[in-house]
């Protein structure tokens, strides 16, 4: 990190409002309110798109999460920062995955769309701020309990090319099958014809919007979990700031651009039933804590070569393609019917994970 300006106080907040500018402007040249940038739900539109779930209002094949991966993957290249690892715990990073996905889909948002919800008048992400907040301090308290999945071990380098090399192929689908006009399919793909999967701004702005996003995010190390955990156990504010930046920065945008709507009722793909706004977020917290970064953070892990990003961004996608089939996932009306207790399952796995791997009691 040596020589690197992304690595300082003003290089990471640089970083937050370059993100902070560019999700608005990505909502005003057509993703969906709120919802300039969001790995939860770009995730989980992807699983639809592939056909992990048929949930007709959210399938497309989101060019910004290719965008983070591959554009982490050349900075780390180019910077000689790709390091093949992996081996640490697969199995609980993949379960700590569906989890987060779980959580983020009964707020209906990861962290960065949290604070775009918020940047956007959204009162509801408030709530949800707060349980993932609680989340990471639940976390934090593990940390301090001596909490590891273990350490990753070196592997080869075609290991460490598997999610570039999955993300790759993903972009070749969206290319050789685009969306054609009011038709629901294109060769193996699904397309939404309504809803937030048919709200997608044009393909090489998000695909440019999510490489430029993966070079800043893996030059920065930018990752949300990471700013409120080491604030609550360093008091470091360092990407702390980065967070601040992109709330505040994505306000103005919205400001100028008459996105700022205040409000707690009939915000855009948000519900107000506000204790499950800080459960959902509170499970997701924790889970990113325990996997060691928020989703986004995850993605530009797996561009670095980390397997073990890889398998819980993975994770994530099962997870998403999970709370549609099972009806776990929230809506404008409220929370699915089974999010209540998959909230609550979700939550005991964490905490299963969590206690299970402490190494001094």
């Amino acid at each position: 990190m040596r020589g690197n300006i992304f690595s300082t106080r003003w290089g990471i907040v640089a970083v937050g409002a370059a993100i902070g500018l560019m999700a608005p402007l990505l909502q005003k040249m057509g993703n969906p309110p709120n919802m300039g940038i969001c790995v939860a739900c770009m995730e989980r539109d992807i699983a639809g798109a592939i056909g992990l779930h048929r949930a007709a209002v959210v399938q497309y094949l989101r060019p910004e999460i290719m965008g983070f991966v591959l554009g982490a993957f050349l900075s780390a290249l180019v910077f000689k920062e790709f390091k093949p690892r992996g081996g640490s715990a697969p199995v609980a990073r993949f379960l700590l995955g569906v989890c987060a996905m779980v959580g983020a889909l009964v707020f209906l948002g990861c962290p960065w769309r949290a604070l775009l919800r918020l940047a956007g008048g959204d009162g509801n992400a408030i709530l949800g701020l707060v349980g993932l907040g609680t989340g990471i301090w639940i976390g934090t308290l593990f940390f301090k309990g001596g909490y590891s999945l273990g350490r990753s071990h070196g592997q080869s380098t075609s290991v460490g090319l598997m999610i570039p090399i999955v993300m790759a192929g993903l972009l070749a689908l969206r290319l050789i099958y685009p969306p054609v006009e009011g038709q629901p399919s294109s060769g193996i793909l699904f397309y939404s014809l309504q809803g937030p999967g048919a709200a997608k701004a044009p393909l090489l702005i998000s695909l440019g919007a999510g490489l430029l996003i993966g070079i800043l995010a893996q030059r920065s190390r930018f990752c949300t979990m990471g700013g409120i955990r080491d604030l609550l156990l360093f008091r470091q504010v360092h990407l702390f700031s980065g967070m601040i930046a992109l709330l505040v920065v994505a306000w103005i945008v919205n400001l100028v651009l008459g996105q700022f709507h205040p409000g707690f009722e009939k915000q855009p793909v948000a519900h107000s039933q506000h204790l499950w706004n800080f459960a959902g977020m509170l499970v997701a917290g924790l889970a990113f804590a325990l996997a060691g970064g928020c989703p986004g953070r995850q993605l530009f892990m797996a561009g670095e070569g980390d397997n073990d990003a890889g398998i819980f961004v993975l994770g994530m996608i099962v997870g998403a393609a999970m709370a549609h089939n099972f009806g776990l996932a929230s809506s404008p009306q409220g929370i699915g019917p089974n999010g209540a207790v998959a909230v609550a399952l979700a939550l005991a796995m964490c905490l299963f994970i969590g206690f299970t791997n402490l190494k001094r009691v």
